[in-house]
């Protein structure tokens, strides 16, 4: 294994004060933890938005941490979720009066943990509510889509939550905003390699170099079929085909789409993959109002790529337009 690393132990709190040091201008890290806040940070009288999970997904979480997005960002070891306490120790530099929204990946460690916190900040007396991303149509059945795993598509609900937030709503109306953009943006992803966690230095799982394992999570989660390798045109169109299953869109409906890359697929495979959706929804008469093609959350280096699909109305198109400024975002 071949990494630029120092201490296989150390690369996300490393990664992390690098993150700080690169971007002064949007985020500063919370002294002695895991974490980052705005530099701006508490902001009085706004909702404060809290997101985090393990780190290896990079650069989510911190990388959204900024103004038009989230307000604090607290980080595990990779792969790991944060404990209660610095996830406690964040919202309370954060709070800015109007209470705290913790948003994250619905991820049984991090739901336990949030929880946790949450309730420490109820008893200091501090409102929060809580919004899980479930976007992942791989993970469970329709019928049982409050159990589904949270992956890329928690960029959009980060963004959607963070300009409603920065309109000054009251908490109930930024958790109701993050909730409408979770339950219209569906994700189904594509492995094509395993990722290496550094401190342990091997592969989390096999695949063979003529295959691809679709629906596959972000931690190497068993995915919903695995198979021969095949064209990018044919896996976006699979992959496309489960997601507008899963998410009826009207023709004629408009909608942002976002290609995210894995960690170790370079982006002139990734605007392949959008030339395919591109088209097909094209085709389905749908309108595409933003379009978003990146390594947005990754999974260390897996190679492969995922494909969300967000149904906009109305408000969900204002705020995903609206201003956003952070290290993984800047939107005029």
């Amino acid at each position: 294994m071949k990494k630029l690393i120092n201490n296989p132990d150390h690369v996300a709190i490393e990664s992390l004060e690098g993150l700080v040091l690169a971007y002064p201008q949007y985020l500063r890290q919370v002294k002695g933890l895991q974490s980052v806040v705005r530099v701006d940070s508490p902001r009085r009288g706004k909702v404060a938005i809290l997101t985090g999970g393990g780190s290896g997904h990079e650069p989510m979480f911190a990388g959204y941490v900024g103004r038009g997005m989230a307000d604090a960002g607290v980080a595990g070891n990779v792969f790991a979720s944060p404990p209660p306490p610095p996830i406690y120790q964040t919202a309370k530099v954060a709070h800015g009066g109007t209470g705290i929204l913790f948003l994250y990946g619905n991820y049984s460690g991090d739901v336990l943990n949030f929880d946790l916190a949450a309730e420490m900040l109820h008893t200091d007396g501090i409102n929060v509510e809580t919004v899980r991303v479930t976007d992942d149509v791989a993970s469970a059945p329709p019928d049982r889509r409050e159990e589904r795993r949270g992956i890329a598509g928690g960029f959009f609900v980060i963004k959607i939550a963070g300009a409603k937030a920065e309109e000054h709503a009251t908490l109930a109306e930024v958790a109701a905003a993050a909730t409408k953009a979770n339950a219209n943006t569906r994700t189904m992803g594509v492995s094509l390699s395993s990722c290496t966690i550094p401190a342990s230095g091997h592969p989390i799982f096999e695949i063979a170099e003529n295959e691809m394992e679709i629906g596959m999570g972000i931690h190497g989660e068993r995915g919903v079929s695995r198979g021969a390798l095949r064209p990018a045109d044919n896996i976006a169109s699979e992959i496309m085909a489960q997601i507008i299953e899963d998410l009826p869109v009207p023709r004629g409906s408009e909608i942002a789409i976002l290609v995210n890359g894995l960690g170790a697929t370079p982006m002139a495979e990734l605007f392949i993959v959008f030339r395919a959706v591109g088209r097909l929804l094209q085709n389905a008469g749908l309108t595409i109002i933003r379009t978003y093609v990146g390594n947005y959350v990754s999974s260390l280096d897996m190679a492969g790529c995922s494909i969300s699909l967000m149904l906009l109305d109305e408000e969900l198109k204002r705020l995903l337009r609206a201003p956003a400024e952070c290290p993984a975002l800047v939107q005029g």
